[in-house]
């Protein structure tokens, strides 16, 4: 079966009370027992439901996996899977990762034990050094927010099986539909299914997608035992949005492309971030990992030009906000948003500055976005 197949139809008739076309919502908190030890597969919600299950076979058959759990945030995936380890573990992760996992893995984890190497990704000899005894784990972004770096995921997850380490890839900003990183090996995979998996800023949600039997039930005990599934409600949400993931992403990527090759010839755009551009410096791991460019894009702003402030408020269509991927464009500044939990030190050695600004590029006329574009650009 096909992507496009798979993300309409996997998941999707389980109602065979009714025969609906649709699946149903079960919001229901518990189920009832035939009789004790008996039941017809479902106890409590936090525990399963069939409409999370329904979205969980979708997710899980769209990147490949075996089997999936999903949450009730992004962050709340990560958490679940920063379970798998234990304090004194090491993990070894970007330095240009999204600021919220940086918070997560920098502020709470790394105070109750947990060490993490924030490395630069790209470098062979940076990632190789970081290995040690007790690296347990390998956390990978590709492309990385907001810098749209790319990570040779081939070349570091065998760089981790040879150390006994897991690895996880967030693959959040490209989704499954341009890159699968099961194929390269990966032992588990991440999203934020706010983003592009749902589609339409109208939900929070995360999901684990898993490779292998134990991985999938060490997580679901997890995710059980730490109370962080996703609502029926959300669920239902998001399996809706998935529907038109493949069309959607084609719709946002032909945008983003026009999207960035104009900022690129603007005089008051320092340099753009897109994997798309011929200018980016990874084209062959591009070509070898990934089906498409994506939809998110940065550039450094000539604030000397065009203040951040005055460039903000004179966009029309795109709103100043964090999060991404929904069919609307989006505009902020990592900076002072998205990325600020890091820390100007942190910032700063990510790549990230004050006049960074990230576009989640959505599906309106790529006529009206660049004119949009262009008239703030003027300062």
């Amino acid at each position: 079966m096909k992507i496009r197949t798979q993300a309409v139809h996997t998941g999707v008739n389980i109602d065979k009370t009714f025969n609906s076309v649709i699946t149903p919502i079960y919001p229901t908190s518990t189920f009832f027992f035939d009789e004790i030890g008996k039941n017809k597969g479902y106890d409590y919600t936090r525990s399963g439901n069939p409409t999370r299950a329904a979205l969980e076979a979708n997710i899980a058959a769209l990147e490949g996996g075996i089997d999936c759990s999903v949450t009730a945030t992004g962050m709340a995936a990560i958490t679940a899977v920063m379970f798998f380890l234990k304090a004194g573990d090491h993990i070894i992760t970007g330095d240009d990762i999204y600021g919220g996992t940086f918070r997560l893995f920098n502020a709470v984890l790394k105070p109750m034990g947990y060490e993490f190497s924030f490395i630069n990704m790209r470098d062979p000899k940076a990632y190789k050094a970081a290995f040690k005894k007790n690296t347990k784990m390998v956390w990978i972004e590709t492309p990385s927010n907001p810098l749209l770096n790319i990570v040779d995921l081939q070349a570091v997850i065998a760089a981790a099986r040879k150390a006994g380490a897991l690895t996880v890839v967030d693959n959040t900003f490209l989704s499954p539909y341009f890159q699968k990183p099961f194929e390269f090996g990966a032992d588990m995979v991440v999203h934020s299914t706010t983003k592009y998996l749902n589609g339409h800023s109208d939900v929070v949600g995360g999901a684990i997608v898993y490779s292998r039997k134990e991985l999938q039930e060490r997580g679901r005990y997890l995710v059980n035992a730490l109370g962080v599934s996703q609502s029926p409600y959300d669920a239902w949400l998001v399996l809706r949005g998935v529907k038109t993931l493949p069309q959607r992403m084609e719709a946002h990527q032909a945008n983003a492309v026009k999207l960035a090759e104009f900022l690129e010839g603007h005089k008051n755009v320092k340099k753009v971030y897109y994997p798309g551009l011929k200018s980016h410096p990874q084209q062959a791991l591009i070509k070898k990992q990934m089906k498409g460019f994506g939809a998110m894009l940065s550039f450094e702003l000539n604030t000397r030009k065009v203040p951040l402030n005055t460039f903000f408020k004179k966009l029309k269509y795109f709103a100043l906000a964090e999060s991404l991927g929904g069919v609307e464009s989006l505009a902020e500044t990592p900076w002072f948003m998205s990325h600020a939990s890091m820390g100007p030190e942190g910032l700063a050695a990510s790549g990230i500055t004050k006049e960074t600004v990230r576009v989640s590029v959505g599906i309106e006329d790529a006529g009206d976005l660049i004119a949009d574009l262009n008239q703030a650009l003027k300062g």
